[in-house]
């Protein structure tokens, strides 16, 4: 028996218009196995010159950041600032607090500090925020104006658009995940289904012609280490070759099998995509660059991601000038009061 999986594919698929679709999938599927085999291969390499690349300089903008909170903490003391500038101060240095809490960028040390400042500031919000309920409570009495009224009425339609808009996507996302579930189903059954059918027709022990029994007996165990890794798609192209040779027709499938193989097939496709964009995800972290991996449509070049991380080193470096001298600003009055000024800060 052949193996030549292309060339009795072919013979098989042109038969009819199904028959071409199945073709389209297998060409597709083979492309997508490709292509997360390639990304399986650089993505060692691409972890590595993100790492390189990226984690110096962020390293030297996160300790910039963590000099510019302390700086502005001990602006509070040093300098005479007015009620709304000390506001401001203080708005910027819980907003320091919030994005360097836990940052694996900072020692220890820094670290800890970071986490004092920032438990400071929830308690202080949570002592404003009593102190405004008791303000608020004492004139809750007081008769309801109209225009209160229709703040509320905007506020409620706002809230339900909102509302709304949030259930639409929950419901979109729950669509996705029970399809991908369909699928994922349908693979694991397809597997046992189509593997089961394999060894039915190839089975070395009923073939009397010790030639064809030797060829079976490799054909199986290749089935075997293919039930093994799960791999469905050769298992699929492996019952189409015997389905063929079977028949020994040009004809080969049946309405119902086609049916079979085309929704198998279509189910393996959406589970190698999932694969596929789940490792892509992992090496792709800022906004410009999943922004990048959004417009590919899962067709984003690997030459096209080290771009982008150059890209992306290039914009961190340019951030990292821009807060060291707004750092030089923050450490004299004149230079606090020119970004309060020109809300700067």
């Amino acid at each position: 028996m052949s193996f030549d999986l292309r060339t009795t594919h072919q013979t098989v698929l042109e038969v009819s218009p199904q028959h071409k679709k199945l073709n389209c999938l297998i060409d597709e599927i083979e492309q997508q196995k490709a292509l997360l085999l390639a990304w399986q291969n650089a993505k060692d390499e691409i972890r590595a010159y993100s790492q390189k690349a990226l984690m110096p300089v962020y390293r030297d903008l996160y300790a910039t950041l963590y000099e510019q909170m302390q700086t502005l903490w001990n602006s509070l003391n040093l300098y005479r600032l007015s009620k709304t500038d000390t506001s401001t101060v203080e708005d910027k240095i819980q907003a320091l607090a919030s994005l360097l809490q836990g940052s694996r960028m900072l020692n220890q040390q820094q670290v800890d500090e970071v986490e004092k400042m920032y438990a400071y500031y929830v308690q202080a919000n949570e002592y404003d925020k009593k102190k405004s309920k008791k303000k608020n409570s004492a004139s809750f009495d007081e008769p309801e104006n109209k225009d209160s009224k229709v703040e509320d009425e905007n506020f409620d339609e706002d809230w339900n658009s909102d509302q709304y808009q949030q259930a639409r996507d929950q419901a979109k996302l729950k669509r996705q995940q029970e399809k991908q579930a369909q699928a994922e189903k349908l693979v694991n059954q397809s597997l046992k289904t189509v593997y089961l059918k394999i060894a039915s027709i190839i089975h070395p022990d009923r073939e009397p012609d010790e030639a064809k029994k030797a060829e079976k007996t490799e054909l199986l165990q290749r089935a075997n280490e293919a039930y093994e890794q799960e791999d469905l798609f050769f298992l699929l192209k492996l019952q189409l070759e015997v389905e063929q040779s079977k028949n020994g027709s040009n004809k080969g499938l049946s309405t119902e099998q086609v049916k079979f193989y085309q929704q198998a097939l279509e189910a393996q496709s959406q589970a190698l995509k999932k694969q596929i964009q789940e490792l892509i995800d992992s090496l792709v972290w800022s906004n410009k660059a999943k922004i990048a991996v959004s417009k590919s449509k899962g067709q984003l070049n690997i030459m096209d991601l080290y771009k982008q991380i150059d890209a992306d080193v290039s914009a961190v470096k340019q951030q990292l000038k821009a807060e060291k001298q707004r750092l030089s600003f923050m450490g004299k009055e004149r230079g606090l009061e020119m970004l309060l000024e020109h809300q700067a800060l």
